[in-house]
């Protein structure tokens, strides 16, 4: 059997932990950013955790 390949879009968007979760980036910050508020904006800086529904899904994508 071939060797799984890694999905590249997945992989230029999620991190993974040291923990072995992903990072990701949080949507919403790119434009339209006259009308949220300065707090909203800089929460929308930080970087989260993918949920752990999703968890799955991303450990296939980058084997």
């Amino acid at each position: 059997m071939a060797k799984m390949k890694t999905h590249r879009g997945a992989a230029k968007r999620f991190k993974r932990t040291g923990r072995g979760k992903f990072k990701r980036s949080r949507a919403f910050g790119s434009h339209l950013l006259g009308k949220k508020s300065p707090g909203r904006k800089r929460r929308l800086r930080r970087s989260t955790l993918v949920s752990a529904a999703d968890q799955k899904r991303i450990e296939k994508m980058l084997p």
